[in-house]
């Protein structure tokens, strides 16, 4: 989820089309979230690992 957001922002600042940036950002942030309450062990939605 991070890495496809990353690619997200990359092709929307080529493109300077705003939404790609603004989807990007936000699926990096949430795979940065998810990441790192994975990496502390902690059950997320009732699932202890999200692959």
């Amino acid at each position: 989820m991070i890495i496809l957001g990353l690619i997200l922002v990359i092709v929307g600042w080529l493109t300077s089309t705003s939404i790609l940036i603004t989807l990007g950002a936000i699926l990096a942030v949430v795979g940065v979230v998810l990441a790192l309450l994975g990496g502390t062990g902690r059950p997320v939605a009732g699932r202890a690992h999200w692959y």
